[in-house]
Formats: C-alpha cells, structure tokens, sequence
C-alpha cells in the first residue's frame, strides 16, 4: 500500500524541466577589448583631415600679380594707369609677373600688342632693343597730314619726301623743266620700310602741338637721306602691312 501511494503521488508531477524565473539570465562573458585598433581608426581620421586642412590651405594660396587694363603695343612699355593687381593661385604654373616688381617692367618693352585685360606673364616682355648692326635711329617732327592720327611704337611705315609748296614756287620760275625736275625729287620714297621707336606725345594720345616728335629706326644707309628731308621739314609716313 505504501508503495502505490507513492507511486500515485509521483504521477501528479510534470514532465517539462522547471523553468527559471524572469529575472535570472545567464552570465555573458565581458567584451574584449583593443585599444590598438581603437588608435588606429583614429589616427585614420586624423591624416583624412589633416589631408583635407592641407588641401583647403594649398587651394587657398594665392600671389599678387599684374593685369593690364588698357593696351600696350608692341615695343612699348607699361606704365602705372594700364595696370592693376589681381590674385591668382600660386600653383597655376603661368610664369606671372609679380605686382611687387611692376616697376621693373618700366625698363621693358612689350614683344608684340597685348589687351585689356591679360595677365602679364613674363615672356610678354623683353629689354628694350639696342641699335642692331646696320641700323640707325632718326628723329623727324611731323605736321599735320603727315603721319596717321593712330601712329604707334612698334608700327611699320614707308617715309617718303614731300615737296615744299613754297620752294616748288620759287622754282618755278626758273622753267617748267626745273620745276617737274623739283617735284619728283621731292615727292619720292626714302625708307621702304621703318619702325617706329617712340612717339612723344603729351598727355597720353593728345598732340600738344601741329608737330608730332617721332623716332624711326631705318637702316644706315637710309640715314643720311631721311636726316637731311627731316632738318627741312619734308618727311611724311604712311603705314604699311606688318603692323
């Protein structure tokens, strides 16, 4: 009897395992740590913005250079009223020239006709042209009518002798001969070609007087023609092609 008592009591009881309470979990095992690659990822970070920093300062370089703003011809050289400064990147590669040395440049002749608004780099210039072998240079005043009204350094011109009104007159008399003799000889051409040195003008473009001070380089051998119908006032230039 005691046996199937206990057996019976044994029979009530479940099966399924007991289950543990809500609040008990099992233990996790602590995370392992490493600090080195915690250190690496944030050296990582650093050079990208250092890099970054280094980049932004670079593009951020810029030097003071001159830009003309107004024409300057060729063989001319620049002055103070043509120029101002703008700043470009360092890094451009463009050998510009710097606004500190605009001065220098007064020394200097443009090589060929530079515009509003370039960027002088430094091979735009070179030393003023020293007479070369077989030149010479001539001074001639010109009046009214004989020179064009746009007459510029570096410009190419034909000089041709013109007759004097008053001495054709006075020849005249001596005979239509003479006088057809005369106005050949004087209306002739000197210089096929010539380059124009320098013009003195006052004030910028404004003639300050009938008589235009110009200086011609020709070659020699043209010299002594073209000095002798200067001192006399009977030269005139025409522009030619090659401007």
């Amino acid at each position: 009897m005691k046996i199937q008592e206990r057996t019976g009591a044994g029979a009530g009881r479940s099966a399924a395992p007991a289950q543990p309470s809500v609040g008990d979990r099992l233990p996790t095992p602590p995370r392992e740590r490493k600090p080195a690659l915690a250190a690496l990822a944030v050296l990582l970070i650093l050079v990208g913005a250092l890099g970054a920093t280094m980049l932004v300062l670079r593009a951020g370089d810029r030097v003071e250079v001159i830009k003309l703003t107004g024409d300057i011809q060729a063989g001319e050289s620049i002055s103070e009223s043509k120029i101002t400064s703008v700043m470009v990147s360092e890094d451009s590669g463009a050998d510009f020239v710097p606004w500190s040395q605009r001065q220098s440049l007064e020394k200097l002749q443009a090589k060929s006709t530079l515009y509003e608004g370039t960027v002088v780099v430094g091979q735009m210039f070179a030393a003023k042209t020293s007479m070369g072998a077989g030149k010479a240079t001539v001074g001639v005043s010109l009046k009214e009518g004989q020179y064009p009204i746009n007459l510029k350094p570096g410009d190419n011109v034909a000089v041709y002798r013109v007759g004097n009104d008053s001495a054709a007159g006075s020849r005249g008399s001596s005979g239509s001969s003479s006088s057809s003799s005369s106005s050949a000889a004087g209306n002739s051409l000197l210089v096929e070609r010539a380059v124009v040195s320098d013009v003195k003008r006052a004030g910028g473009d404004v003639i300050s007087s009938t008589s235009l001070p110009v200086v011609l380089t020709v070659d020699a051998s043209e010299a002594a023609a073209l000095t002798q119908a200067a001192s006399a006032g009977e030269v005139a230039v025409v522009t030619i092609p090659g401007n």
